[in-house]
């Protein structure tokens, strides 16, 4: 295994170094998200926060600006959280044990292990969807729950990994991401192939819910080199305190449709219908005004904290 990763691994940013910080950040942007939509963020987001220490003294609206476009925000702001946390508490220093860094906030057991066993050596396996699937194929059965987690421990104590944990569970990851893929593995490529008990045959899983469809109205109202944005309430378990493009419940002949757009946000998959809006609309006394939305000035866009709707629409408008 090792062997074969050192030949094979993809060359990704995070992996030019050890350094903790920048693989707890490729950790938490990776959570449910591809890797191909990682890359660019997670080079800008160095960019603008290239240390802990200036993470932690950034303000929440610049660390969810420099994430949007990444979805799931939480995972920024619990980002955020474990970096003061870590500045504040511990003068910069990380937790060097799994134990030790799943007291930070935002940080479970998967991504503790990955931290301590590649950051720092600590001989501790780690299980992800990837790891799941490889242990399932080559044993011949699937694991769940503690057993899983067992059996990757074992599998890690038991062989050579144990002298070098970061590489064995990045190798274990790997090759779940390219080689024993969950539609068709590649079992001519495997390095494991002799040892399997299945050569990829394991029944397949019960499917995932089908997404729900839902349909929804935007509306994009500009004033000259400005474009009017409403704030989402802090108590929203989505997206809270983000800016988006007003929401419209009513919608008549006199809106215009500048187009639709496809959108999917956790398992609802929305059909967005982006309409016109007079300015005037969100004066004081209009028919949309709110005491929550605001008027921004389109060349400053991109240092707010924007749902991935609202930029998707934006760009698609030119706008940024």
């Amino acid at each position: 295994m090792l062997a074969w990763y050192q030949h094979n691994a993809r060359s990704l940013p995070w992996r030019e170094d050890r350094d903790p910080y920048r693989v707890w950040l490729s950790e938490i942007m990776l959570q449910q998200t591809r890797v191909a939509a990682v890359i660019d963020h997670y080079r800008r987001f160095l960019m603008k926060f290239p240390t802990i220490g200036k993470l932690a003294q950034a303000r929440e609206a610049a660390v969810l600006a420099a994430w949007s476009g990444l979805g799931y925000y939480r995972r920024a702001r619990m980002l955020h959280a474990a970096a003061k946390v870590v500045v504040r508490e511990r003068a910069g220093e990380f937790p060097k044990t799994a134990a030790a860094l799943r007291e930070l906030p935002g940080i479970g057991r998967y991504t503790a292990a990955a931290i301590a066993s590649i950051a720092f050596g600590e001989p501790i396996a780690v299980v992800d969807g990837n790891v799941e699937r490889v242990l399932a194929r080559l044993l011949g059965r699937r694991l769940a729950g503690e057993d899983l987690w067992r059996t990757a421990q074992q599998l890690l104590e038991g062989s050579i990994g144990q002298a070098a944990p970061g590489d064995f569970n990045q190798a274990l990851m790997e090759l779940g991401a390219t080689v024993c893929l969950p539609g068709a593995p590649k079992c001519l490529l495997c390095p494991l192939t002799h040892f399997c008990a299945t050569r990829g045959e394991l029944p397949a899983a019960a499917s995932k819910a089908r997404q729900k469809k839902r349909s929804a109205v935007y509306g994009l109202a500009r004033r000259g080199k400005q474009v009017l944005l409403v704030k989402r309430p802090a108590q929203e378990s989505l997206m809270a305190g983000m800016w988006e493009l007003p929401r419209l419940t009513k919608v008549n002949g006199a809106h215009e449709t500048l187009f639709n757009v496809r959108h999917s946000i956790t398992v609802t998959d929305y059909r967005v219908r982006v309409v016109s809006l007079r300015s005037e609309d969100f004066e004081p006394g209009g028919p949309h005004w709110t005491p929550d939305a605001k008027w921004h000035v389109a060349s400053r866009l991109t240092g707010l904290p924007i749902t991935g709707l609202a930029r998707k629409i934006l760009r698609r408008t030119g706008i940024i």
